[in-house]
């Protein structure tokens, strides 16, 4: 009821506004729409059943963020702790306030957020976003200022399409298959085998020959460093793929110091990939600024929200960086779709774990739409997703604000700064 009595009032609003261009006094008698009154009463936090890597920054925790109007959000990432605190803060909050509860939850305990709380508070602003959409009867992804692209294009990790066939033939069914990329990643370092920079640096090169050979060259595959190589050996391996132009070639280097790409731009002129290891946009701003990458690998929920990845979106456009986002959960992958898709032209590719989307028993089926090797754009209101808590695990809930007494600063105007 609250959700239609909204939109009534709006679509009054906006005839008004049409009835105003002729006549000022119709506009002036027109009853605008209040903003939502809506405030977030619990959120439960459930586990992916099967998912079991037992890392921080690549949870897959799914949180549904429940109000007082009925409307449940749906978000994924985050652990069991790092959630905790984090949806401390939103209980009693207004979930339609999406960026200021974001500075507030970014800001409000002091420290800035590590890339670990970050991906918990991505979960969280994600469920914001579904909320948001689902109450005003809207996908998302024209909250974000609508569509721009019908698709975005897809690259894979790994093919699975000829089982027992060697790489190269599954590189070809990947392309086969409409996927617009291959990616692949160095020789050597697996499991118990050693790794050798010398040698693995000369398989590497030999392996991506016969990548390129295999799929016709054309930008079909690009490959994943892993940030194994010291940078003599990494250079070398960018020399000799220079002239197979992949797509990309991934994390060069270690990503603890950013700063080094400003060397290894000088160095080589294939295009350079790097984020998937970061979070928010200072972790990659000023190699964007300066550019010393070609694409921003920082994905969701990892930056910390889908708005926050919007805002990295706008600097890439700025730029001219394009963005192909590390692979994800599920949910994050259909949110990723809102994001690219409603995003600059800047060239973008979104990455697949074995060149098909997961369809996990706890979401419905449609909530990504997926054909000949795309991602399309989904219509439905919020994320486009259902779900099911029967099929997943329910871990915990929090229903209580916190009692930390940490002061919130704000400015006279309400908005939120660093205390």
């Amino acid at each position: 009821m609250q959700r239609r009595n909204f939109i009534k009032k709006a679509s009054l609003a906006g005839a008004g506004v049409s009835a105003g261009l002729l006549n000022s006094k119709a506009y002036a008698n027109v009853q605008m729409p209040e903003p939502v009154k809506m405030k977030i009463t619990k959120i439960r936090y459930y586990s992916a059943p099967g998912y079991t890597k037992p890392l921080f920054n690549q949870a897959r925790g799914i949180v549904a963020v429940e109000t007082d109007g009925g409307i449940i959000g749906i978000g994924e990432g985050g652990a069991k702790d790092t959630i905790e605190q984090v949806a401390q803060m939103l209980i009693g909050e207004n979930p339609f306030s999406i960026e200021h509860l974001w500075q507030n939850l970014y800001r409000g305990m002091f420290y800035p957020p590590g890339r670990e709380k970050l991906h918990a508070l991505g979960a969280l602003e994600m469920a914001l976003w579904d909320i948001k959409g689902k109450a005003l009867g809207v996908p998302v992804y024209e909250l974000l200022g609508g569509a721009t692209r019908k698709y975005v294009e897809c690259y894979a990790t790994g093919f699975n399409a000829s089982k027992g066939s060697t790489e190269y033939e599954r590189a070809k069914d990947c392309i086969a298959a409409g996927l617009r990329t291959y990616r692949t990643g160095p020789t050597g370092g697996n499991g118990e085998e050693r790794f050798d920079f010398y040698e693995h640096t000369k398989k590497t090169i030999e392996h991506c020959k016969r990548l390129d050979d295999a799929v016709g060259g054309s930008g079909n595959w690009a490959i994943d460093l892993h940030t194994r190589f010291d940078t003599p050996e990494a250079i070398k391996i960018c020399d000799a793929l220079e002239k197979l132009e992949p797509y990309f070639v991934e994390d060069i280097i270690r990503s603890e110091n950013p700063g080094v790409y400003k060397t290894i731009r000088q160095m080589t002129k294939v295009p350079i990939a790097v984020g998937e290891q970061f979070g928010d946009r200072w972790d990659i701003n000023e190699l964007i600024e300066n550019r010393l990458i070609d694409y921003s690998r920082i994905t969701l929920p990892n930056s910390g929200g889908i708005l926050e990845l919007k805002k990295i979106a706008a600097m890439c456009e700025t730029h001219y960086v394009g963005m192909i986002p590390h692979f994800t959960g599920p949910l994050s992958t259909a949110a990723l779709v809102h994001v690219l898709g409603s995003s600059s032209p800047t060239r973008c590719m979104m990455e697949l774990a074995g060149g098909e989307p997961e369809r996990p028993p706890y979401f419905n089926d449609e909530y990504l739409h997926f054909k000949h090797g795309k991602l399309y754009l989904n219509p439905s209101p919020g994320l486009g997703v259902n779900f099911d808590p029967k099929k997943a695990t329910f871990v915990m809930e929090v229903v209580t604000k916190t009692k930390f007494p940490h002061p919130i600063l704000q400015s006279n105007d309400g908005s939120v700064h660093g205390w």
